[in-house]
């Protein structure tokens, strides 16, 4: 089977759905079909055409305002010169899914849409409000739409009347289950992804203050450091938080295994992969209750808060319970066999 995939952006840049597609792609290759990722994030430090793993990867420039939407218009013609049985469009969030649907002909059409009808400002805001009929059209052009949680599930019905089937992200459990916990001078809460306001991480920072226990380790970068850090110093605790930046991977297993816990108080998410590392770990997590976020509640180890605040926080970390025998994670060869059963419909 040919499969082309289609994404905003793929590694070695770094996110969620960049990461997804990684593992579709490898693991597809490995299970002998030939795989083609089209990307919309070519720039100077790294190749336009090449192959990674097997996978040949093709990088288009795009118009990416404050790195979102990636408008890529010259995708539309490459997909239609491409020669493929089965095109997989990825996040309904940037712009190259409306171009696959532009572009698609004969070919089996598949998107994963990575919804959760939010974004990082109030400008990505008006542009998706104004993207949404398009981005509607775009998606009942697809032959079979996929959500990664139950909550994106009911999101894509109420919003755009799609009725997707849900194939959850995978974890590599045995990788996170394996690691040797980071040893650090004083026990710590843990924070991993993009530096963003809307990640809720000077929630966690604020509720330091009455957490004299604990210091809070920070994976990630982004344009919100500058703002958390002067927020660590306006509470008098900036002395207990470690801004980390990129961490690799080979790193980040040891982080969730020595974490007391896990918490993240994203105001919106299509899943919350860090959560299910953090769980695959064998680390206790407390969330907030927004987006696919909630999904993960029915799980022992996982408490919610309903709201941000410093003693709500507080008290959920001093009260989560620690066991993480039932988590409910998918593998990735889970997920890439429930994949193969669509990408396969004739």
């Amino acid at each position: 089977m040919k499969v082309l995939f289609v994404t905003h952006r793929y590694p070695p840049r770094t996110g969620g759905v960049e990461t997804h597609v990684q593992e579709l792609a490898t693991r597809l290759v490995d299970r002998g079909h030939e795989v083609t990722v089209f990307s919309a994030d070519a720039g100077s430090d790294i190749p336009s055409n090449h192959t990674v793993n097997g996978v040949r990867v093709r990088r288009f420039r795009s118009l990416s305002p404050g790195g979102a939407f990636y408008a890529a218009p010259q995708m539309t013609h490459a997909i239609r010169q491409a020669e493929a049985d089965v095109i997989h469009a990825h996040n309904y969030h940037a712009f190259p899914l409306f171009f696959v649907a532009l572009g698609v002909a004969d070919e089996r059409f598949v998107v994963t849409t990575h919804y959760h009808g939010q974004s990082a400002s109030g400008f990505r805001d008006v542009l998706l409000s104004c993207y949404r009929p398009f981005g509607r059209w775009a998606l009942r052009q697809a032959d079979d739409v996929i959500a990664v949680s139950e909550w994106e599930q009911r999101q894509l019905w109420s919003d755009f009347g799609v009725d997707a089937t849900v194939i959850p992200n995978g974890v590599d459990v045995e990788r996170f289950a394996n690691a040797d916990p980071e040893q650090r001078d004083h026990p710590y809460l843990l924070c991993v992804g993009r530096l963003e306001e809307y990640k809720g991480v000077q929630h966690v920072i604020r509720a330091l203050s009455e957490l004299p226990e604990y210091d809070l380790v920070i994976a990630g970068s982004g344009p919100y450091r500058e703002e958390l850090e002067r927020i660590a110093l306006d509470e008098s605790v900036a002395d207990r938080v470690d801004f980390l930046g990129y961490v690799d991977d080979k790193r980040l297993p040891g982080l969730y295994t020595g974490a007391e816990a896990y918490v993240t108080m994203s105001e919106f998410e299509a899943y919350g992969m860090t959560v299910a590392e953090a769980l695959a770990s064998g680390t206790c997590c407390v969330v907030r209750q927004s987006g696919a976020l909630t999904d993960w509640t029915s799980i022992p180890a996982v408490v919610d808060v309903a709201d941000a605040s410093a003693s709500t926080i507080q008290n959920a970390i001093r009260t989560v319970n620690c066991n993480t025998d039932e988590t409910g994670l998918s593998t990735w060869g889970n997920v890439v066999d429930r994949l193969v059963e669509i990408l396969e419909v004739e």
